[in-house]
């Protein structure tokens, strides 16, 4: 008696995406196996448990011999050894980068350094995530980090350029390394409502606004690092709370153009000067960089707070940044309009994103 038996012979790289999610959460191949079991795959597939072992050893085989080239993506498409269709090294790639919001969450605004990367322990206890994925998560960030930081042009371009991302996961490094370089304090309690996504919009807005690449597109580290010569411009805005001519023109102009249309006018005339000294003053005190690290607890604690404690709706807060902002360019002895502009325009974007009623 024959058997008969077909033969197919590829070299096509065969990728489980099932698996190497598994990979990338930094399960162990045997633990990955008993995932695999639970699903139910032997009884799909009719498996056996040995082949299912090796099967799984496989893939992770060739996981490890692809991370070299997925440290530098562009490597991975230039490579002969593995034959990977483009959609496939794609998918590759964006997995490999894409992070968890509970890590990113610990580790935003800190200093990528081997003092950080100590506490990768305690972060896995407190997420849940496995340290082998947070070492993963961790070593990328700073990989992307080191290759951008120096460079000029735009940040997010650089970063689609030198690591294949897509345009969405391109602005959330650049916020990670924007943060990572500017020291922005994240982590108090205080803050700790405010989601990655929160911060992330933030950093866009103040990479478009406040960076040397906002009004010099030549310039070194243009994304990276907050224009200086901004912050030390912002020190002018003081005369709006310091002149108390002005402070009360400001008042009744906001005052006049708001009433009737705010459900907590009572209460925004009330506390109108001190919101105002707060966010003046939040500008002045920039040229320290000290004071630029705890931006986000000033303005939680100068606007949000105040303004949450008196119940304002979000829509309140809304229509009053924008007359508040607009009702400058009313004051005849004011002469700083357009840093005015470049200052609240991006401020009132934050706040707005900040404020959760």
């Amino acid at each position: 008696m024959t058997s008969e038996l077909d033969i197919f012979v590829g070299n096509t790289t065969l990728i489980d995406e099932d698996v190497y999610r598994l990979w990338l959460d930094g399960y162990s191949v045997n633990d990955a196996v008993a995932l695999r079991v639970r699903s139910g795959i032997l009884e799909q597939t009719g498996a056996t448990a040995g082949v299912l072992q090796s099967d799984t050893m496989d893939h992770y085989r060739t996981f490890h011999m692809l991370e070299r080239l997925l440290h530098a993506p562009p490597k991975l498409l230039h490579q002969l050894i593995f034959q990977i269709p483009p959609s496939r090294q794609a998918l590759l790639i964006e997995r490999y980068y894409t992070f968890d919001e509970a890590f990113v969450r610990e580790v935003l605004g800190k200093k990528l350094s081997k003092g950080t990367k100590k506490d990768l322990d305690d972060i896995s206890t407190k997420t849940g995530i496995t340290l082998k994925s947070c070492r993963r998560q961790f070593d990328n960030f700073k990989r992307v980090f080191k290759v951008v930081e120096e460079m000029r042009g735009s940040l997010v371009d650089n970063i689609q350029q030198h690591f294949l991302l897509s345009d969405r996961l391109a602005r959330d490094y650049a916020a990670i390394v924007f943060f990572a370089n500017n020291r922005f304090e994240t982590g108090k309690k205080k803050l700790q409502y405010l989601s990655f996504g929160d911060f992330a919009f933030c950093a866009e807005l103040m990479i478009q606004n406040w960076t040397l690449g906002a009004v010099d597109s030549q310039m070194d580290d243009m994304d990276v690092d907050l224009d200086k010569e901004f912050l030390q411009d912002l020190k002018e805005l003081k005369v709006l709370v310091a002149d108390k001519d002005l402070l009360d023109l400001h008042k009744s102009l906001v005052c006049t153009a708001l009433r009737g249309k705010l459900s907590v006018f009572s209460e925004m005339e009330t506390n109108f000067k001190n919101l105002s000294r707060g966010l003046v003053n939040v500008a002045a005190k920039l040229t320290h960089n000290k004071d630029v690290r705890d931006l986000f607890v000033d303005l939680v604690e100068k606007f949000v707070e105040p303004c949450r404690s008196d119940h304002w709706p979000l829509s309140d807060v809304r229509l009053f940044l924008n007359q508040y902002s607009l009702s400058v360019h009313s004051l005849d002895g004011f002469r700083h309009q357009v840093l005015w502009d470049r200052y609240m325009g991006t401020l009132r974007g934050c706040l707005l994103r900040l404020y959760h009623d």
